[in-house]
């Protein structure tokens, strides 16, 4: 080989590696959101798994259940009760104003149950006990985690997921159903005093429409929806604050990201849910 050629296969080598590693790294830039939301989905379910497990393996931390319990249950019924009761009069104007064109008033309370039980009372009371609750876990859990008073359950011999896990996602699936029907009944409350008592439309037309059109499908609807997204959103905010790092800023940052996720989750298994469950 002469002299001169082999400075032009090294310099080709060079630019052809050079090309090689522009291309892996522009691959590994691509693909690492995709790789990054997988692997969070995965660490959510294995969390989700190891929580059901360790909920039917003694000792059971009843002490921790109920106060996780009147946290989320008790705690969040006002701001639940609330919503709901704006909710159900903010349904109900605008249900009454499209309604008018067709001179069917009375199917207003009819229509607003059976929005509240299938849709609204579910979803939106999750939205409230996540953005409550399950941001309060988070940050508890986050704070813990940087703190290493996670570490320290682990060194005595305690499973911090056992201790701490378990019974925030067991309240919250409980609860979840309750507040739910809470927001429902709150709602269609306030729905009667828009209607009836505001608008003058009939009191026993206005019951009349709802025993018509609400069902016992649609309330096991609304029960299987809370039950659901009860589970799905402590999971997720427990998770986020179980594994946070970077001081507090990083558990702020796991805790915006609790309540993010969980929404959008939230709303993603409803459709899925509401696919399911409905008969078209």
């Amino acid at each position: 080989m002469s002299p001169q050629a082999r400075p032009k296969g090294e310099s080709g080598l060079k630019r052809s590696t050079s090309i090689l590693a522009r291309a892996a790294s522009f691959t590994d830039r691509a693909y690492a959101p995709f790789v990054a939301f997988f692997d969070d989905v995965g660490a959510t379910v294995m969390l989700g798994v190891r929580t059901v497990t360790w909920l039917v393996r003694p000792p059971y931390r009843v002490s921790q259940l109920m106060v996780a319990l009147e946290f989320i249950g008790v705690g969040s019924t006002f701001i639940v009760a609330l919503v709901g009761l704006f909710t159900g009069m903010a349904f109900t104007v605008s249900t009454i104003v499209g309604f008018r064109q067709f001179s069917a008033e009375g199917m207003v309370g009819g229509v607003v149950a059976l929005a509240l039980a299938r849709e609204l009372a579910p979803v939106l009371a999750a939205v409230v006990v996540t953005a409550r609750a399950g941001s309060t876990m988070a940050s508890e859990l986050g704070n813990m985690r940087v703190t290493e008073q996670i570490d320290a359950i682990t060194t005595m011999g305690v499973s911090p997921i056992q201790y701490l896990v378990a019974p925030r996602v067991l309240a919250t699936t409980l609860m979840m159903p309750l507040l739910a029907m809470c927001f429902g009944i709150v709602g269609q409350a306030g729905a009667y005093i828009v209607a009836v008592m505001w608008q003058g439309i009939d009191p026993g037309v206005f019951f009349d429409r709802i025993q018509q059109l609400l069902e016992i499908k649609d309330l096991r609807m609304l029960v299987t929806k809370a039950f659901v997204f009860g589970f799905i959103c402590s999971v997720i905010c427990c998770k986020k604050g179980y594994f946070a790092s970077g001081g507090a800023r990083g558990v702020g940052e796991a805790t915006a990201k609790a309540v993010v996720a969980s929404i959008v989750a939230i709303f993603a298994f409803d459709y899925v849910l509401t696919t399911l469950m409905t008969e078209i």
